[in-house]
């Protein structure tokens, strides 16, 4: 039946007495007025013509959406308040977490992500890197994580200085090397930067290491995914140069623990802080965690450290991440125990670039450790 046939009646040409025809309804229908068709007709032709230009402005709107992001790719990656300045066409693939404890699908995967902790006062630091074994140029950063399964990030936090971020914000946008965090970028505070590092790192990429290591030591990436590499039976690993040593009560002193009562007369063992190396079960396990749900000790390491003791960890002693010389088999060559990381990183970086022993000999298989 026709659209709208039961509200129409018609009128026989040949009597002007003759009565109306029944409409669809039982009832007979009452007499219209002579307009009452023209009437319905222009409200069908009104909504038709009305949906018809909603209809086209959705379509247009949504054309002009796919030109505009086609266009060009966003230099920032967002996650959640940190931001990876590398990634600069993830973004369109990755959507919400899906409640999935912020973790993002589609994730980058890697063998290990490697985040180097830098600050706002070692810009000269990371010119020396990027002047050694860390690659300047963001094609040949991307080329060194194809050959070697990591990805490496300058990782730093915020500051409320805004002449800071500014010249930041000029170093990010021709270097594309950082992972931003939101967190304040004070020394004090290095834990919670750290555990907030991790968090990111998690969401960011699907790597079965994170790496984490300071501006201020020399790395062999090529050794460092020979060893990431290895076959481990367990699935809990935490990898360093592991230490004890003496609590440090004097607040005068640098290392001072304030919260050394809770410990006692020495630390319990754990790695250097320079660089050490967590699986990604121990990682999904730090990123699960509540913001203020873990101890923060003054020093980093030893943070990390107690973090691990709660955990099911396999502490594995590697002394090839904190050589004091180039060697066949170092991974990172760092001033150990004189300083934490080299003693002065600006000029020794490139000292040690020069020499074949450190920058071009060849890489040798790790060293098999008790598993």
């Amino acid at each position: 039946m026709p659209l709208f046939s039961h509200r129409f009646t018609t009128a026989s040409s040949s009597s002007s007495t003759a009565s109306a025809t029944p409409s669809y309804y039982s009832k007979p229908s009452k007499s219209h007025k002579p307009n009452s068709s023209i009437s319905a007709s222009s409200r069908v032709h009104v909504s038709i013509i009305f949906f018809s230009l909603v209809s086209v402005f959705i379509g247009v709107a949504g054309t002009i959406f796919a030109i505009s992001s086609a266009g060009g790719p966003s230099s920032v990656y967002r996650c959640g308040g940190s931001k990876d300045t590398s990634r600069v066409s993830a973004s369109r693939k990755l959507g919400r977490d899906g409640g999935n404890g912020g973790v993002l699908p589609g994730r980058q995967k890697l063998l290990g992500f490697v985040g180097i902790q830098t600050s706002f006062d070692s810009g000269d630091r990371r010119a020396a890197l990027r002047s050694t074994w860390f690659p300047s140029d963001p094609d040949a950063l991307l080329r060194l994580e194809q050959a070697t399964g990591l990805a490496f990030r300058f990782v730093i936090g915020r500051s409320k200085d805004a002449e800071k971020m500014a010249e930041l914000e000029k170093e990010i946008k021709k270097y594309r090397d950082f992972l931003l965090l939101d967190v304040e970028e004070e020394y004090l505070r290095l834990p919670y930067k750290t555990l907030a590092f991790f968090k990111a790192a998690y969401k960011l990429f699907e790597a079965d290491y994170y790496v984490k290591a300071d501006d201020d030591i020399y790395l062999r990436p090529d050794r460092l995914g020979t060893l990431l590499a290895k076959e481990r039976l367990h699935s809990q690993t935490y990898i360093g140069c592991m230490k004890k040593g003496p609590v440090i009560t004097d607040p005068k002193l640098k290392w001072y623990e304030k919260q050394g009562n809770l410990i006692g007369n020495e630390y319990f063992l754990h790695a250097y802080g320079p660089i050490y190396v967590l699986s990604a079960e121990i990682v999904a396990s730090l990123a699960a965690a509540r913001n203020g749900s873990l101890r923060m000790f003054n020093n980093e390491d030893v943070s990390i450290g107690s973090w691990m003791l709660a955990m099911d960890v396999h502490h594995e002693d590697n002394r090839a991440l904190c050589d004091p010389r180039c060697s066949p088999k170092s991974i990172a060559v760092w001033d150990i125990p004189k300083c934490s990381g080299l003693c002065n990183p600006e000029i020794r970086l490139k000292e040690l670039h020069k020499m074949e022993m450190c920058s071009k000999s060849p890489t040798l298989p790790s060293d098999d450790v008790d598993q």
